[in-house]
């Protein structure tokens, strides 16, 4: 096991590791927080050095770029209604129905939403309280990986971290929990003190699992899984977020967009020119316009406003740029961009280009995320029902729905019944020259018919042949009258 000297050389390292550093840079983009938020105006002052400028305007708005296309991405990702891991067995996905519903599909957009803007993000399983295993989104900010030096392929030890609430005298009470594949250790750490044991658990350490057998709960029962319990979906092979390609544009339209809003509050009454001011600095003078919008001069001085054109033209075509870039690099749909009149189906699935591009890597990563998940659960289906299923049985359907053109589906579905309605026509021109069930299995398919449910329900040719037969014969013993 770790040791307290051990775990709290793990927690300090975290907190300088530059992977984490880039993860909270892509968490606060998200939350939109951007850098503009610590955008200051520096001016020279009498003795030559920058100091900020704070009597002008400075506009400090996050354009939150980043988190529509983090949404974005996922919200296509998961925009499939239907269950995502499916399997033929009727049996199998009944059970399958039971761990992955939408609790776990609730989580799941929790976890794609971290890994798009962190760059990864984890899955913990654990047991619920009816004995059946359950998955929650754990944040990838507060775990540690630990790995020894001689078997850095697996992980040994996962220590998760997280400020569990702040005292009286704003200390934070950081909760510490160290995983291995049998226990888990209950640690606490007021504050800047030192990394203890928790006292006020009763079992520490403590199996993964927990539970009571009897009437009065009297038999208690230890079970452990025999894996960590956590379980990393990475975004990238670097783990790096889908932030790192677009930072410099979103903050470059802010700085932009910002910089436009300075001159339209600062400029809106022009340049004041004073000649023979009375006042100390021109800071003086500033609030003097701003407050009393008057100045005090000698009798040789005055006061001229000069008007300036601001260059908006030029900035709203540097906002255009960025914004076209930050939604091609960023790989994402801008919805801005539709309304421009030609919108038919092929044109709306071209702009969705860039996004399956993005959606199509990420779930490469999915895929492989979800068998792992998929076979514990499967595993515990088979101990606990003795079946026999494998991971074999289980597909996994990500069909994304994109906008449409109702007019071009009418047209198309319209197309359609004409094509299946000649294909009919065809083959009952040629009916007489195939048997009924040969023709009516080809109906059927052109129909989209299941032909063995419904051939039982069909008359059967050789009762058609009988009433033939019948028909011709009473035909024979009753000639027409002859003509007289």
């Amino acid at each position: 096991m770790l040791t307290v000297e051990e775990i709290t050389s793990f927690l300090n390292k975290d907190a300088t590791d530059s992977l984490k550093r880039r993860a909270r840079e892509g968490q606060r983009y998200y939350e939109g927080i951007h850098d503009i938020r610590n955008y200051r105006i520096l001016i020279p002052d009498a003795n030559g050095e920058y100091v900020e400028d704070k009597t002008h305007s400075n506009v400090k708005i996050s354009h939150p770029f980043f988190t529509e296309l983090v949404d974005q991405t996922v919200q296509y990702m998961l925009s499939n209604k239907e269950a995502i891991i499916k399997s033929d067995n009727p049996d199998l996905q009944a059970e399958l129905d039971e761990y992955f519903d939408d609790d776990f599909k609730a989580e799941l957009n929790d976890l794609l939403t971290g890994v798009v803007a962190k760059g990864f993000d984890y899955l913990y399983v654990y047991k619920n309280s009816e004995g059946r295993l359950t998955f929650q989104w754990a944040d990838g900010l507060g775990i540690i990986e630990v790995r020894s030096k001689d078997t850095n392929d697996h992980c040994d030890y996962i220590i998760y971290h997280y400020v569990d609430r702040i005292d009286d005298d704003g200390e934070k009470i950081e909760k510490i929990q160290v995983w291995d594949k049998k226990q888990v250790w209950y640690y606490i750490r007021e504050g800047a003190g030192a990394v203890e044991l928790d006292k006020n658990r009763p079992l520490n350490p403590e199996p993964h699992v927990t539970y009571t057998k009897g009437e009065n709960d009297e038999n208690i029962y230890y079970e452990e899984f025999g894996f960590i319990p956590f379980f990393r979906l990475d975004y990238n092979r670097k783990r790096v977020s889908a932030l790192a390609p677009i930072k410099a544009l979103i903050d470059d339209y802010d700085i932009m967009s910002c910089g436009m809003s300075n001159n339209l509050q600062d400029l809106a009454e022009g340049i004041y020119v004073v000649k023979n001011y009375q006042g100390e600095n021109i800071d003086e003078l500033i609030e003097s316009v701003k407050a009393r919008k008057a100045v005090g001069v000698d009798s040789e001085g005055g006061l001229e406003i000069q008007t300036v054109n601001i260059p908006y033209e030029a900035r709203q075509a540097k906002l255009a740029l960025d914004e076209d870039n930050i939604y091609r690099f960023g790989m994402g749909f801008n919805s801005q961009k539709v309304g421009d009149g030609n919108i038919t189906n092929v044109v709306i699935k071209s702009r969705y280009t860039l996004l399956d591009l993005k959606c199509n890597k990420l779930e490469i990563k999915l895929r492989q995320f979800l068998k792992g998940i998929v076979k514990i659960v499967i595993d515990g289906i088979n101990s606990e029902k003795g079946t026999d299923y494998s991971i074999r049985n289980i597909n996994f359907d990500f069909t994304r729905e994109t906008l449409t053109n109702a007019l071009d589906n009418a047209n198309i579905k319209q197309a359609e019944a004409q094509v299946k309605q000649t294909e009919v026509n065809t083959l009952l021109m040629v009916a007489e020259r195939l048997d009924n069930e040969t023709l009516m299995q080809n109906i059927c398919d052109v129909l989209e018919i299941d032909y063995e449910e419904i051939k039982d329900k069909l008359p059967q040719p050789t009762d058609e042949l009988e009433n033939l037969i019948n028909d011709e014969a009473t035909e024979g013993d009753n000639p027409p009258p002859a003509q007289t």
